[in-house]
């Protein structure tokens, strides 16, 4: 099996690392991820420019562009054999509304349109926590040990989100859950003679057994989300 892992942090970032040794054991693994940060670009592509790819091996292409850019790069020019796309480990959660911002999604979403099978991971850093990444590896390959042999329909891809605090040790719980649909609560601070967005991602409102519910919780949620 052929997997292109991708991201929205960069190429040189911890996530995309632990998300290439989980995906290590399932298949044969190729890095097609951007240059620099490109979070909440969301679904952006680029038509009018050229891109820019350095290929720092046989299995790493560095791609001046967005997420969803990469994904069409990998798919129809760099790694055309794919079977399936992993995009992350996000640095932060994506949950309910955030998927139709993030970079993360986006690269997933990309590839369920080109008709590959895809799944994004993202990690909720909870407050005065910081991230373990060799945990979230080991959960992540747990988690997409079974997922990836769940079915999934035309357009339709998954969304992964890892809870916190977690630890390597114990198998965390996953349940397929819908995605929030509560509005945010946020607000714009005047400063200096801009505007300023001031929100939090932990007291946001949510559903019971919603994506957000879910991973609050302490499980890790997954949703079957559609193009």
């Amino acid at each position: 099996m052929k997997i292109v892992v991708t991201n929205d942090d960069g190429y040189d970032q911890p996530g995309l690392a632990a998300l290439v040794a989980a995906a290590t054991a399932l298949g044969d693994v190729r890095v097609v991820a951007p240059a620099t940060p490109q979070s909440n670009v969301g679904h952006r592509v680029t038509m009018r420019e050229s891109i820019r790819v350095d290929r720092f091996d046989g299995k790493t292409h560095v791609v001046h562009a967005t997420p969803a850019d990469c994904t069409r790069l990998a798919v129809k020019q760099l790694v055309p054999d794919v079977d399936w796309l992993f995009a992350g480990i996000n640095l932060g959660a994506n949950l309910g509304s955030d998927v139709y911002q993030s970079g993360t999604v986006a690269a997933a979403r990309e590839a369920a349109i080109l008709g590959i099978r895809a799944v994004a991971v993202s990690q909720y850093i909870a407050r005065d926590w910081t991230v373990d990444w060799p945990a979230a590896q080991a959960q992540t390959a747990r988690c997409l040990a079974t997922i990836l042999e769940t079915p999934l329909g035309p357009g339709q891809f998954w969304n992964i989100n890892l809870p916190s605090p977690i630890t390597a040790a114990a198998a965390l719980e996953f349940r397929l859950c819908p995605l929030d649909t509560n509005p945010h609560r946020y607000q714009f601070v005047q400063d200096d003679g801009a505007y300023r967005y001031k929100g939090t991602i932990h007291d946001r409102p949510r559903t019971a057994a919603s994506d957000v519910d879910i991973c609050f919780g302490g499980k890790i949620a997954v949703t079957r989300l559609e193009i």
